[in-house]
């Protein structure tokens, strides 16, 4: 019997780290802290990451972007772009984020585990098939995936990435496939430019990609009606296998990098609910893979909840930041136009 909820976590995501950067080591100590005073990590049972190899990471990365990574990691670091660093342990770090997010995908297929979260880092959802940009490296959600395709015989896996930034990487590696929805809540226009309503896939994966762009100021009844109305009925025509989900904390209204305005309350709301169609449609099967998040007390206390839920605790823990003052952004029109374009 499935009984547990498992999590990845390795020292060496920490040693990818660039002072003042927001993407730094900081993030995932809070997690951790946080997990383990509230005794949640003795309740979750630990995968081991194991490093992902070129061929691994070569079924959705080109060879020579793999070979840059690894380049410019041993000689010391360097950046991407401006906003994505590497330095002497970055590469290592990043294959062992990826493999670790498969193994634990793995765990889940075999049937050891009923659910889990990986806790890794650098984070990959704007990772695309021949470069790195915003903050990520190589794109752990669409590696863990693609494996889950190759390895067991999957037809259908949804992703669903609920970070404020267009998980551009990840539409770009699947754009063409019939084997993977992907459904992107975020900020719009914002970071990266990407994901607009109309961006529905190509050939073969016409209709696979579902872009819901959010004007800023959109908080928890709107993303309540966004579930319920748009990424239900998506996934419940498509009928998955396994759920992933890239799962950023950066919608929250007190976090420095964006603007929707969704609380922990919020969140609490999305995994649940995104835990409750997984046991109703693919057997529970569900993996949750960290992307972004900069406030580090809410982020820690997000991660936390979405632990929660995977454990199929009654409620969220405390939340020391509450609902914003101010009225929300309206979702009309993002539905208006989902639900137009995918004929919902």
């Amino acid at each position: 019997m499935r009984a547990a909820t498992g999590y990845v976590y390795d020292p060496l995501f920490l040693e990818h780290d660039l002072p003042g950067h927001p993407e730094g080591r900081a993030r995932l100590t809070a997690i951790l802290a946080e997990l383990a005073s509230v005794g949640l990590l003795a309740r979750m049972q630990q995968i081991p990451a194991r490093p992902a190899d070129d061929a691994l990471l070569g079924r959705v990365h080109d060879p020579a972007y793999i070979e840059r990574v690894r380049r410019i990691s041993a000689r010391g670091g360097g950046y991407l772009d401006p906003d994505t660093y590497l330095v002497g342990d970055t590469d290592g770090a990043a294959r062992l984020a990826a493999g670790g997010a498969v193994e634990l995908t793995r765990a889940v297929l075999r049937g050891e585990l009923r659910n889990g979260i990986a806790l890794v880092r650098p984070p990959g959802h704007h990772a695309e098939r021949g470069r790195g940009m915003g903050f990520c490296i190589f794109n752990n959600i669409a590696v863990a995936a693609q494996a889950a395709l190759d390895e067991f015989g999957l037809g259908r896996v949804l992703i669903l990435d609920w970070d404020v930034h267009h998980g551009n990487g990840t539409q770009d590696i699947f754009y063409d496939s019939s084997e993977v929805m992907f459904i992107s809540t975020h900020q719009y226009p914002y970071y990266p430019g990407t994901g607009d309503w109309r961006e529905t896939g190509r050939a073969a994966g016409r209709g696979c990609t579902a872009n819901i762009p959010l004007p800023a100021g959109v908080g928890d009844a709107g993303f309540r009606r966004l579930f319920d109305e748009a990424v239900v009925p998506l996934a419940e025509r498509f009928r998955p296998e396994l759920i992933l989900v890239s799962a950023g904390y950066d919608a929250h209204w007190k976090d420095p990098l964006a603007g929707l305005h969704l609380s922990l309350a919020g969140y609490w709301r999305l995994a649940t609910d995104v835990v409750g169609l997984a046991e109703r449609l693919c057997g529970g099967r569900l993996v949750v893979v960290l992307e972004g998040g900069y406030n580090l007390p809410i982020l820690a206390a997000g991660v936390a909840d979405a632990c929660r839920a995977l454990l199929r605790d009654a409620g969220p823990g405390a939340d020391p930041a509450g609902a914003p003052a101010w009225p929300e952004t309206s979702v009309d029109r993002a539905l208006y136009l989902v639900r137009k374009e995918h004929a919902l």
